[in-house]
């Protein structure tokens, strides 16, 4: 029993210790960004600022860098690309999971297979194809390219696998159509897969930067990642200002998981698993 114990504790100790070194750097992230320049510079270093409602470098960030712009082009081009992606997704789901057509395992076989590509291999013909469509240089290159994934719609897949055929013959008998179904009955019933694929599509395309750095070149269309990129290269060598940016760059992401972690975990968890 007392083994027991000492092993419980040095569980529960490393994963104290790893959750420290995990957490540490955004404390001091968020931390040095209210700090003064006598605070910042000063060593050895203060580990909290002295008024933690000093604002001053989150306004002079926001007004150097023109940051706002950058901030709500970032909520737009999230907000869109999950709607769209989100209807992309249960209409694809929907019919390879319910939907008789020939091929349709082969067809959804070679989508997996894609899987295994890796984007950076897709990344010059994607941006041939964009420039072609005279797309380049917008908020809908960051949009319309990405609206499908075949991961996301795995996942819905095989959550609409689960849902037993019976329940759909009868909305059939009952006159339902597979629009009605659809949207009636399994939409509402798939909604923690639904929330699970939203969540991971907003935080990949809020963090999204490669993409925009190869097809953004206005000011007037940059995202916040980018916002972040060109700050570090052009504002000068003010760390806090830095800092300050990138902290309201993830505290939207940071709220949005911790208010819906648990959808996560469970959306993947029942999606990827049938029966």
């Amino acid at each position: 029993m007392k083994a027991e114990k000492i092993r419980k504790c040095f569980i529960y100790a490393f994963l104290i210790l790893g959750a420290v070194i995990m957490l540490f750097p955004f404390y001091w992230m968020i931390s040095s960004s209210f700090k003064t320049a006598a605070e910042y510079n000063s060593f050895p270093p203060t580990w909290f600022p002295s008024d933690w409602l000093n604002l001053d470098n989150f306004t002079r960030a926001f007004e150097k860098r023109n940051f706002f712009v950058y901030f709500i082009n970032s909520v737009i081009v999230t907000f869109l690309s999950v709607s769209l992606t989100g209807i992309v997704t249960i209409l694809g789901a929907f019919g390879f999971s319910r939907l008789r057509f020939p091929g349709r395992s082969a067809i959804f076989g070679m989508l997996l297979a894609f899987m295994m590509v890796p984007f950076e291999m897709l990344v010059i013909t994607n941006y041939q194809t964009v420039t072609r469509m005279q797309m380049v240089n917008s908020l809908r290159v960051l949009i319309i390219p990405f609206i499908s994934s075949i991961f996301y719609t795995y996942i819905l897949k095989n959550f609409f696998d689960t849902v037993s055929d019976s329940l759909y013959y009868s909305a059939r008998i009952d006159g339902a159509s597979n629009w009605k179904y659809l949207w009636r009955v399994m939409v509402p019933i798939a909604k923690p897969s639904l929330v699970t694929i939203m969540l991971l599509n907003a935080i990949s395309s809020w963090n999204s930067f490669m993409w925009p750095t190869l097809v953004i070149t206005s000011n007037k269309y940059r995202t916040v990642q980018l916002g972040l990129f060109t700050f570090m290269s052009e504002a000068g060598s003010d760390t806090k200002l830095q800092l300050a940016a990138s902290t309201v760059s993830i505290l939207p992401m940071i709220i949005l998981f911790l208010f819906a972690r648990r959808y996560i975990v469970n959306g993947v968890a029942r999606g990827g698993l049938k029966g």
